[in-house]
């Protein structure tokens, strides 16, 4: 029995909730590295490890052929990825990670415009209701932040933050255009590998190597970025790039725990009625009958 659209985005939404949990587990790691590792060395580690990670993943796929055409299409995504997670990386040792993250948080607001030129995905009303209202609890869960003492590090945190944003915002589209064609365990070598080879470079001539004490929070970092893309990369074979951009806010949520449980962060108020908000918009913006494109309903049987 052939699976509805309904059915295929319920799932997307579903996969791409627990990928998005993985990474911010993910960010949660890196923001104890780059405390006593510098930014570009912590990078690479997520890559080199997220990689072995990512192999593992595919020998245990059948080893799916990597044809030039795969490297090639993904060279350019993981130009745009290294550079996104560079500036990402050392953000979160500019800027507290619950401001990162909401200033990180317009990228889902880029994704539906991205996908409109780079993909030729239409753009949705509901996608764009969804992205503003979402945005608006992003704003409401700011309410309160520390934005006093502004010195000129901060300003480049926060401009390259929003270069992040915006990096990630084709990355996440580039990705929708190669989900179906390539399946998740392809996906998430050649996202590992070619970021790793790009940072490999300048960490080379700069970095320093970590601690031995810190080998097991690598291992751990590459494990969620793994895992994370594996997530996505499922899921953005079931549905639209902008009927799941909307998912982004959630990680506004798991920002919070991690800073409560793991570097004593109080939520504020603020913050969970903007979660309510946000949480909201995802699942009035998933809403859409015809979310998934029949050619993305083949492809989407095809890996499952």
């Amino acid at each position: 029995m052939s699976k509805t659209p309904e059915h295929n985005a319920a799932k997307a939404m579903t996969l791409g909730a627990i990928a998005i949990a993985l990474l911010c587990a993910m960010d949660g790691v890196i923001k104890h590295l780059v405390a006593t590792n510098d930014a570009l060395v912590v990078t690479l580690g997520r890559y080199v490890v997220g990689a072995a990670f990512a192999l593992v993943i595919w020998q245990r796929y059948g080893r799916p052929t990597l044809t030039r055409e795969m490297w090639k299409a993904h060279g350019a995504r993981g130009i745009v990825i290294a550079i996104s997670a560079s500036l990402f990386f050392w953000c979160i040792s500019v800027l507290p990670l619950a401001e990162l993250i909401t200033i990180c948080f317009v990228a889902p607001l880029l994704v539906p415009f991205v996908a409109r030129f780079v993909l030729g995905e239409k753009i949705r009303p509901r996608s764009i209701v969804a992205g503003a209202v979402g945005f608006a609890g992003v704003i409401v869960a700011s309410i309160g932040s520390d934005f006093d003492a502004v010195d000129h590090r901060r300003m480049l945190g926060i401009a390259g933050a929003l270069g992040s944003a915006v990096t990630y915002a084709l990355s996440i589209t580039l990705l929708r255009g190669r989900a179906g064609k390539d399946g998740p365990a392809v996906i998430g070598v050649l996202s590992s590998v070619i970021p790793g080879a790009i940072i490999a470079v300048p960490t080379v001539m700069t970095g320093e190597l970590p601690p031995a004490s810190d080998i097991p929070a690598f291992i751990a970092l590459g494990a969620f970025a793994a895992a994370g893309m594996w997530f996505f990369a499922r899921a953005y074979a079931h549905a639209e790039a902008q009927v799941l951009a909307p998912l982004e806010y959630t990680a506004l949520i798991w920002a919070a725990l991690i800073g409560y449980f793991l570097f004593a962060e109080s939520p504020r108020p603020e913050v969970w009625v903007g979660a309510v908000i946000i949480i909201g918009a995802c699942l009035w913006g998933a809403r859409e009958p015809d979310s998934l494109k029949p050619a993305a309903a083949m492809n989407a049987k095809e890996i499952a």
